[in-house]
Order: structure tokens, then sequence, then C-alpha cells
């Protein structure tokens, strides 16, 4: 405790090891639910991003996130790449916070899919496969698992029997295991890219390999696809919360690392038991509320509105 006046209070204390190191006041409390924060009591303390109280509070990430927790109150509007209904309670309180705040998305439905190439001829590959059969696999251009996981991965596609297809830049195909390509030919497809959104949307899809990448999450509900999802960086494990725990569309890994049974099971879950079912009943539901957003009557006349 230090008068207000005495701002240099807090740089003693710091010198002098007075003041508990985040990581140290958090150990023990990773599962303690965010219930202090509105509309956030179903996700907890280890579900937020590195950088914020635990992880390295120095790094430029974290220095960003600091920066620009302060910088938000003083802007004019907020466009936000999601839409009201997802959370209200989320969306008033950020409506208390900030002078205006605006729901814009979800962005990446609403671009020109139709228009995406198909140079790997993923579509047509999948024209060939059985309706929800197929275990597609994509982590985007910049944010992959480590090698000895992409290998464990391509072990539990290959022991599993399920078809499937799988998004891997050339350069990355090192890390799967010897001879995987030619034992998996014609059951599995492995190409350098794939369009997502048009691949998610196609009926043999049945579970998309993921991390919890925001676009992505958005991208397989509105393609009807659960989700098995390993999370990487940034906000993938409030993500993944959201996706297993309050929407109920998708699996986790076990302690964030993909293994051979682990894979399998999930895999099992989503495509051959009831629970697959059930999620893919419970995602319909969100994305009709998705769809309803970025419609004649959703967010964006709300915001023509305003302006």
């Amino acid at each position: 405790m230090s008068d207000a006046f005495l701002w240099f209070a807090g740089e003693m204390a710091k010198e002098m090891k007075l003041i508990c190191h985040p990581n140290t006041a958090i150990a023990g409390r990773e599962d303690e639910p965010l219930d202090f924060l509105p509309g956030m009591s179903g996700f907890h303390i280890e579900d937020l991003q590195e950088g914020i109280v635990f992880g390295d509070m120095e790094s430029p990430l974290s220095i960003i996130l600091h920066r620009m927790g302060q910088m938000l109150p003083r802007v004019s509007a907020i466009a936000i790449n999601s839409f009201e209904e997802l959370n209200p309670t989320i969306t008033n309180d950020f409506k208390s916070k900030f002078q205006k705040c605006l729901n814009v998305g979800p962005f990446s439905i609403m671009s020109s899919v139709p228009s995406d190439s198909d140079e790997s001829g993923c579509l047509l590959w999948l024209d060939g496969q059985k309706t929800a059969s197929v275990a597609y696999v994509g982590f985007g251009r910049l944010m992959t698992p480590p090698p000895h996981e992409q290998a464990a991965l391509a072990e539990a596609l290959e022991a599993s029997g399920v078809p499937f297809l799988w998004s891997l830049k050339d350069s990355l195909k090192v890390n799967l295991p010897y001879g995987f390509l030619d034992r998996t030919k014609g059951r599995g497809n492995v190409v350098s890219w794939a369009p997502q959104l048009r691949v998610l949307a196609h009926p043999a899809v049945g579970v998309f390999v993921t991390h919890y990448g925001w676009n992505s999450v958005v991208e397989s509900v509105m393609g009807g696809v659960p989700m098995i999802c390993r999370p990487i960086l940034g906000d993938h494990r409030l993500n993944g919360r959201m996706v297993t725990d309050v929407w109920q569309i998708g699996v986790g890994i076990k302690g964030g690392v993909f293994t051979r049974d682990g894979t399998m099971r999930g895999l099992d879950l989503i495509l051959s038991k009831e629970k697959g079912k059930r999620m893919r009943e419970k995602i319909g539901v969100i994305k009709e509320m998705m769809e309803k957003a970025i419609g004649p009557k959703g967010a964006l006349l709300k915001i023509s509105k305003l302006s």
C-alpha cells in the first residue's frame, strides 16, 4: 500500500522482490473460471492468451496487448469480426465500456468463395467419397504443430482407416512417417493447398482437424463440420473453450498435444458415435445465427443505421 503521489512505489516494490510474478500468482488456479468478467464464466484462466497473466510478460506480444488495452477505450469505434448473438452479455459489456462497438462479421463467410480455384483437385476427389466420412486436416500457412505431432497425426489417420484430405505445405512432408504417402494413397489425399471454405462445405467432409483460429472455427460452423482442435497460439485456447465446452461442437486434444491414440479417439467419436451426430445438430443452430447476422436484416444493416 502506498500514497498515490508516490508513483515510484511500484518500481521500488519490484526491485525489493515484493511483487509476485504473474506466473506464480496463478499457479494452481489455472482451472478457475473467469466469472468476474461479464459473459466469460464458461472460460478459465488457462484459456487466456499468453502474455496476459502468465507466460513471458515482457514479450513484444505482451506489450502489444497491454498497449491495445490502454488504447481501446479512447477510440471512436471498434469493429469486431463477430456477431452480437454469439454472446449478448459480452456485447453489452463492450458497449458500456467503449464509445461505439460494431459487430461486423464474420468476415470470412462474406467473401466471394465460389471463385476460389481448386488446382489440387480436392473437390473432385471429395466427390468420390461417402457423405460425412472424410477427415479434413488444415492448419493454415503460418501455424502448424511441431514435427513429432505431425507424425503422430499421420499415424492416427493411417491406423484409423478414415479417408482424409490434408492441406500440408510441401516443405513439411518430410515430417510424415516413412512410406505414409504410399501406404495411404487413394484413401488419403495430401495437397499443398486446399480451398478451405469450399472443402468444409462439401458433404463428404465429416470432421475438421485444425487449430482453434477464429476464421477456421467460423468456416467449420458454416460447413456444418465438427472439429478436433489443437491450440497453437493467440486466441486459440479461448476459441477452443467456446467450441468444446460452450457450444459443444468439437473435441480438444488431451494435453494439447497430438498423439496417435488420442487423435483416433477423437475421429471415432465424431465420425461414428451418437455424440458426433449431436454436435452436427448444434452446429446447425449456430450456423443459422451466423447466416442471419450477415443477412439483409443482420449486423451490417444495423451499422448502416448508426452511420
